[in-house]
């Protein structure tokens, strides 16, 4: 059964001083996540509580202890610099009498990591992947006299066990479910539409049904398929006799024009599986779906729904800057919006399994997923701990538990996400293959390898052959859960993979940073299906996708800005991305938006005349938008656009019309003698404006303007409003140099969560109030606390009027 966060509304009865009381609604799951107590150290007997004079802080959840820490550099680069440990988690709540012919479970959306959990002292389990979600059966230890307390402890101790920031703690959302003893489990329920067309889908439905009972139930499994306008497209009944353990029964059926989900127009259906008893419903799931068919070609790339499509995708990962893997599902339709805007309609989950929230809005956003289950297999990579490739690596990470736990991991993510027609791969690995980290071998001592660990073959290392052998078990673990879907890897050192036949093993072969290959490989295995894994800014690697119809698109590293996997003492963040941490859009991304976006679009930056050009995988286009520069001095005027022609004005006086087919590197630029006020650029279409982008010279820093994306809020969720701040001129013109510090101050019933300015190098108290602006900006995320009242939030800073913005919680 997949989490639906709809369901989260009204599923709370009355909270007590001590502990908390759940009128639970059977079937529902119900958000967990309040009055909890976080203690940070390990503790002696803290499966029971602990010893009387243990200090706790009382949280809500998902909650990350690693970003409320100082920055230090005696952590590990690869980790942002960030401590992890181990910290213990208790709540304390009343059981519902009538559970007690219930089955009452507890279900995680992830913990990192090490999980171990314990219901009145008696232990449940241990998960030792923090991104994996799972659940346990409370039933049998419930107290129904007194209070039930869950004890949880997650153990980071390994603080360098990642190449990225991972977070520590219960970072994800907890959900308490309550069923009837016949019932559909957790992820029960397998949605899938076998052949699509515009005039009619097949789909089938698998139901997997528990019966906790000592003898045989005779029930009506109900499939209900309803349009979005809740208009019942399919029903299919059957009477069953269920006998005690699991059952599985399939139905099958065919709608006549369907509504097909697709990147531009991600039309869902609801799926309701009902169980009836004695005429009374004892159960239900109620699922998103969509229809839609999807096929990748070796030779004409992919197709959804029967149209050729590039994949215009980015790589992610789960952090947000201030807000460490605590994030809050705003945060991301924020950053989904500014994405899609740019054209991107694909996203790689880098490197594990994301919140379950991430899959339901690209859902209904339109994102196809790669979703992606490890960054190592058996054995362990290179984790940087004082800079990027420098010093010596920790090794510590998954491989420890790769041997035990790897097949039911893998497992767990295919059944958890099956369901959801944005995913379209499933990835059992990311450069797993990474030339002599770990594996190695012979053909390393010749050809091209672009990305490799020390010189050629290393005879002391393991040998690549592995690959395959894992992958081949891998591929059968997934494939005994879902053939829909093809299974892929991303390969950093295919010369190497080749020779052990580890592509082979694979559906679709992902190559990161491997475009020289593409022909080569292409002619040489003609029934491989190749597409570009992992990519960089490059226009040229972006070419080897748009003019070779067989490869089927490009994910680039990345789409945003992330903790970890960072260079040397003071940064401690990773600049890659489109966007910045605070979700802020930078150049780069506007000239990918002229790449791939279809909406005319139009942006200037300046740069010096003399300024080297940085051709790196990774680089950025080195323009800003500013309009500041020494009196008389020329200037570069770089244009990121996707008009067929552009004109440059400065001061209402026209520099010239450039054609944008025929400027290098589809970037119109001109060089201008600068004089103070505004530079505007228009984008023509067959001679007519369609868009036009503007900056102008900037006076010293005065105002502070804020726009809110949300101002009124319902008292029965915690909402999320994030305040957009700019550092303005007396005349309201972003001053971009600005680096004010801004301090928040709030009034009401709310709390700040998190200041973000993007910096990759600022070691400011992320728990602060008060951060220093980048470029002139920052956001800050403020979160209602379920009361009603007025929020005054005011954002002051030395030499700047102040500004203040008002919410609403009703």
């Amino acid at each position: 059964m997949k989490i639906k966060n709809y369901l989260y509304l009204s599923l709370f009865a009355c909270l007590l001083s001590s502990h908390t009381t759940y009128a639970q609604d059977i079937s529902r799951p119900a958000l967990f996540n309040d009055n909890w107590a976080f203690h940070k150290g390990d503790i002696a007997n803290g499966n029971t509580g602990g010893p009387l004079n243990t200090q706790w802080k009382t949280i809500s959840l998902p909650h990350d202890w690693s970003i409320e820490s100082p920055f230090s550099e005696e952590w590990a680069s690869a980790t942002g610099y960030l401590p992890g440990g181990i910290g213990w988690y208790k709540k304390s709540f009343t059981a519902d009498a009538k559970w007690k012919t219930k089955q009452v479970y507890i279900y995680f959306d992830g913990v990192y990591k090490n999980s171990e959990v314990w219901i009145n002292g008696h232990f449940l389990g241990k998960r030792p992947n923090g991104f994996i979600s799972f659940e346990y059966e409370l039933s049998k230890y419930l107290n129904y006299a007194g209070k039930n307390t869950i004890t949880v402890k997650a153990d980071h101790s390994e603080f360098a066990d990642s190449r990225w920031y991972t977070g520590s703690g219960i970072y994800r959302n907890v959900y308490l479910i309550v069923k009837n003893p016949v019932h559909i489990g957790l992820w029960d329920v397998a949605f899938s539409t076998p052949e699509v067309s515009a005039n009619k889908a097949d789909f089938k439905v698998k139901v997997n049904l528990t019966n906790s009972n000592a003898s045989a139930a005779k029930i009506a499994v109900k499939v209900n398929l309803l349009t979005d306008a809740g208009k019942i497209a399919a029903t299919i009944q059957k009477q069953l006799t269920v006998k005690p353990g699991q059952h599985e029964t399939e139905f099958s059926s065919q709608i006549t024009s369907p509504q097909l989900w697709d990147v531009n127009d991600p039309k869902l259906y609801q799926l309701q599986v009902l169980l009836i008893q004695n005429g009374k419903q004892i159960d239900h799931v109620n699922q998103q779906v969509g229809i839609r068919s999807i096929r990748f070609d070796k030779d004409k790339g992919f197709f959804l729904n029967e149209k050729s499509t590039k994949l215009k995708g980015v790589c992610i990962h789960d952090d947000a800057g201030a807000l460490g893997v605590a994030v809050p599902q705003e945060v991301w339709v924020r950053r989904l919006k500014t994405l899609k805007e740019a054209g991107v309609n694909s996203l790689r989950l880098s490197h594990n399994p994301h919140a379950d929230y991430l899959y339901d809005l690209c859902d209904r956003m339109g994102f196809m997923v790669m979703d992606e289950a490890f960054d190592e297999w058996e054995l362990g990579k290179n984790k940087w701990v004082k800079g990027w490739n420098v010093g010596t690596p920790a090794k510590n990470g998954y491989h420890e538990y790769f041997k035990e736990w790897a097949d039911r991991d893998l497992s767990d993510m295919v059944l958890r996400a099956r369901n959801h027609p944005s995913i379209i791969l499933w990835s059992i690995g990311n450069e797993i293959d990474y030339p002599n980290d770990p594996y190695s071998h012979e053909v390393l001592n010749s050809g091209k390898n672009p990305q490799i660990y020390g010189k050629g073959y290393q005879a002391d290392h393991p040998p690549a052959s592995q690959l395959t052998v894992i992958a081949k078990q891998l591929v059968k673990t997934v494939k005994q859960i879902d053939e829909t879907r093809p299974v892929t890897a991303a390969l950093a050192g295919v010369v190497m993979s080749n020779e052990v036949n580890y592509p082979e093993v694979l559906d679709v072969v992902g190559y990161n940073y491997q475009e020289y290959r593409y022909a080569e490989d292409h002619q040489k295995y003609p029934n491989r299906i190749i597409y570009g894994s992992e990519n960089g800014m490059q226009k040229s690697a972006w070419n080897a996708v748009d003019s070779n119809e067989y490869i089927s698109g490009q994910y680039l590293w990345t789409g945003i800005d992330y903790l970890g996997e960072a260079g040397k003492w003071p940064q401690r963040s990773n600049g890659a991305g489109l966007i910045d941490l605070a979700g802020f859009k930078k150049p780069e991304y506007f000239y990918r938006q002229s790449l791939w976006a279809d909406k005319p679009m139009v942006y200037i930056g300046t740069k010096a005349i003399t300024q080297a050009e940085d051709n790196g995988i990774w680089s950025h286009k080195a323009v800003e938008p500013v309009w500041n520069w020494q009196e008389g001095s020329k200037t570069r005027v770089d244009c990121f656009t996707n008009c067929p022609e552009v004109e440059l004005f400065l001061n209402g006086k026209s520099l010239g019309k450039k054609l944008t087919d025929i400027a290098k590197g589809h970037i119109p630029s001109w060089e201008v003698n600068y004089e103070p006020g505004e530079l505007l650029v228009k984008g023509y279409n067959n001679g007519i404006e369609v868009s036009n982008f503007v900056i102008k010279t900037a006076a010293a820093p005065a105002f502070i303007a804020a726009v809110a994306d949300g101002k009124v809020f319902s008292k029965q969720t915690k909402g999320l409003s994030q305040v957009e701040i700019q550092i303005t001129d007396k005349n309201g013109n972003p001053v971009y140099t600005a680096d004010n510090e801004i301090s928040v101050q709030i009034q009401g019933p709310a709390k700040l969560l998190g200041l973000e300015s993007g910096s990759a190098t600022s070691h400011e108290n992320y728990q602060s109030n008060q951060r220093q602006a980048l470029h002139g900006r920052l956001i800050a995320y403020i979160q209602t606390q379920g009361k009603t009242g007025t929020i005054n939030v005011t954002l002051s800073a030395d030499n700047l009027k102040s500004k203040t913005i008002t919410l609403t919680v009703k």
